[in-house]
């Protein structure tokens, strides 16, 4: 058991039955009584988000998962498949684990699978990736007083504002908690 004033993003926690994984934390202490710690949460189980509120001084079960390293192979229409380092077993994962992040997915692209009880339930990226600019408008900086952006897909599809200079056939560096560029490489 935890204290609520402890959870953070990232967190994995169960309350209600529910296996909860923190999105977003806020702490509001009013002048008086109790401070109240509000969450939102993403059920890992059903892929709904919801907002949880809590009193301080409430806990809830802290819930450790276990961590295997997979390698992406592909996507069956309902499964993204995974294959395991170090048995070479396969693992399907629903689509409604990754949800939009599924356009982070390359072609045997190593990445980390969390699991509960021998359920895949969720993931890690990487912080960063690479990837190749397939599509970009043509833009010409004109009179801009500013940075300009326009917006570029990538081979996976994703598609990511960037500064005017980008071209197709760059390579570019995107955060993958934020969706943000970072740089062409």
């Amino acid at each position: 058991m935890i204290d609520v004033n402890q959870l953070r993003r990232g967190v994995t926690f169960v309350h209600d039955g529910a296996l909860l994984k923190v999105t977003e934390y806020s702490h509001t202490k009013p002048g008086r009584g109790k401070a109240t710690i509000r969450v939102k949460v993403r059920d890992l189980r059903t892929g709904t988000n919801k907002e949880v509120t809590f009193s301080s001084g409430d806990r809830v079960e802290d819930v450790r998962l276990d961590k295997s390293l997979f390698q992406y192979l592909y996507d069956d229409g309902t499964f993204y498949v995974f294959m395991d380092q170090s048995t070479y077993e396969q693992k399907q994962v629903v689509h409604s684990v990754l949800e939009s992040d599924a356009k982070y997915l390359r072609d045997n692209m190593e990445l980390e699978l969390l699991s509960y009880e021998g359920e895949i339930i969720d993931y890690e990226l990487p912080k960063t990736m690479e990837f190749d600019v397939v599509d970009a408008e043509n833009a010409v900086a004109g009179d801009t007083a500013t940075g300009a952006t326009k917006e570029v897909v990538t081979e996976t599809g994703l598609r990511v504002k960037t500064p005017l200079f980008v071209q197709t056939g760059d390579r570019i560096r995107v955060n993958t908690d934020t969706g943000e560029y970072l740089t062409r490489v």
